[in-house]
């Protein structure tokens, strides 16, 4: 299977093999793992991110089965995810081409091209200066801001199937094309290759999705209002409802980012005992 977007297609070499001149295409490498390859590349005066999958082989498939977890074994899974992302009006990154090559799962080679998304900077970098702010009103609203599109997105997979499974502050994208204002803040979401797709997201990967996304917070100086903040918004419920009817949901979500975070850092971190869901 091969599908490249007419503006993607210009000047490859049309007597030669085009799946294999995109997934060797060469560029700057970001992430080198065995088996799959994402580096940045220009093409045509433009900034492409290939995700490139070379087969992982039976020993790490039946690796992953025997852990109970699904192996990525290529790139079709970021290319669903994608295309319901962009039919939910999620913002991410833009497809400009999929190939995929062969029967064998162990061996099958694909890729997923897309976009540079351009002058952006992951949360985890950006939130990490908000202990640091004076929190002047201009401030308090980009954060409120920032947080709001946070639980939009969240909602927003998990209210139509999707989990992430990597749901952490540096899988998402501030956009820093222009200055930075509360009622025009760019937000993306990104790194799509293990998305779950369902009719139904079930209760222990929304827990583990939440849980990544509260471990990566808990150094960034949220307070507790803006966790309360987040759960009203999330759930679309009063929070005295939420904390009455849901505690035991929030409480396990809350103990296993804990345990990440402790088993992460080494130590045990300060800002969940400011909340609690008890």
């Amino acid at each position: 299977m091969l599908w490249v977007s007419p503006e993607f297609l210009k000047a490859w070499e049309p007597s030669q093999d085009l799946f294999q001149q995109i997934i060797n295409v060469q560029g700057k490498v970001f992430r080198q793992m065995d088996g799959r390859r994402t580096l940045q590349f220009e093409h045509q005066g433009q900034c492409y991110f290939i995700k490139a999958h070379f087969g992982v082989g039976w020993k790490e498939i039946f690796k992953n089965l025997l852990s109970f977890k699904w192996p990525v074994i290529g790139a079709s899974n970021e290319w669903k995810a994608i295309q319901r992302c962009e039919q939910l009006n999620i913002p991410t990154m833009q497809l400009v081409a999929y190939g995929a090559k062969g029967g064998n799962p162990a061996t099958r080679q694909s890729f997923v091209v897309t976009k540079d998304l351009g002058q952006t900077q992951d949360l985890e970098v950006f939130c990490a200066q908000w202990p640091q702010w004076e929190m002047k009103q201009a401030q308090v609203k980009i954060k409120r801001q920032i947080l709001a599109k946070i639980v939009w997105i969240t909602r927003q997979l998990h209210q139509h199937g999707l989990n992430h499974r990597d749901l952490y502050l540096c899988h998402f994208l501030l956009d820093m094309s222009k200055p930075l204002e509360a009622d025009a803040i760019g937000l993306f979401i990104i790194d799509l290759h293990r998305v779950q797709i369902r009719q139904q997201v079930p209760q222990r990967w929304l827990i583990k999705d939440l849980a990544a996304l509260y471990f990566s917070s808990m150094d960034i100086g949220l307070t507790k209002r803006d966790v309360f903040r987040f759960l009203k918004s999330y759930r679309q419920q009063p929070l005295r409802q939420i904390l009455t009817q849901e505690s035991k949901f929030w409480l396990a979500v809350q103990q296993r980012a804990v345990q990440h975070y402790c088993a992460y850092h080494q130590r045990q971190p300060l800002f969940p005992n400011k909340v609690g869901f008890t």
